[in-house]
């Protein structure tokens, strides 16, 4: 646990994007109580289900300081959650709210807030090892929930480039993202689910259901033991 804090710490002080040091310093002259660094993940560090997001929204993470809190991908989130028993509340203000998660946690594959919400590939590619770090610290970890295509494919970059045994022609297509998608071969440390982001664009489209979002979660927690 104590590898996990340091590495949060590390990851908060992080100015590898000069890109996004520069839009996260605009923002914080405009609302200087934003939180506007790279943000943490966080959860129970002995969870068997890791939630795999892109990266923090302008007005909600990067104002609050943590992953999914006070907009409305995190209300979607937590709320479905909390409704398969994976948290102990339904929202999330701000990091003095209360939340806990439970058997679950939550990272993205970017940390800072990026312009319209698309970090670019080298920004992907500099936060990259931090996700690495944390499939590595988080032993216990079984089921990937992958929130978006890039999330899922940043995955599948770190699985097709393990030394995992068994990967000998395996490739990258070998593996669609389509909503609902369950990966669980034998090769594989993890079982890898792919759901669509609970961003505004998916949710009030009807593209991502609350009915769909919680089957997600109900199929991860049937391979928890």
């Amino acid at each position: 646990m104590q590898d996990l804090k340091k590495l949060q710490n590390k990851i908060t002080q992080c100015k590898r994007c000069p890109r996004l040091v520069s839009y996260l310093r605009d923002i914080n002259k405009k609302y200087p109580t934003y939180w506007c660094k790279p943000v943490p993940s966080f959860g129970d560090h002995l969870a068997q289900i890791l939630i795999v997001g892109l990266a923090p929204g302008r007005f909600g993470s990067n104002r609050t300081a943590r992953m999914f809190t006070g907009d409305a991908s995190g209300k979607f989130l937590y709320d479905t959650l909390h409704q398969v028993g994976l948290c102990n509340q339904p929202d999330a203000k701000d990091i003095n709210d209360g939340l806990r998660l439970k058997n679950c946690y939550i990272t993205a594959v970017g940390r800072c807030a990026p312009p319209q919400n698309k970090p670019t590939p080298q920004e992907l590619k500099n936060c990259f090892p931090y996700f690495v770090n944390e499939l590595v610290l988080l032993k216990r970890v079984k089921i990937i929930v992958a929130l978006g295509k890039i999330a899922f494919d940043s995955y599948l970059k770190w699985l097709l480039n393990s030394d995992v045994r068994g990967l000998s022609g395996i490739r990258k297509k070998d593996f669609k993202f389509s909503h609902g998608a369950l990966y669980n071969h034998d090769f594989m440390p993890h079982i890898l689910i792919a759901s669509y982001h609970p961003s505004r664009q998916n949710t009030q489209t009807g593209k991502l259901t609350k009915k769909m979002f919680k089957e997600i979660f109900l199929k991860a927690q049937m391979y928890i033991v």
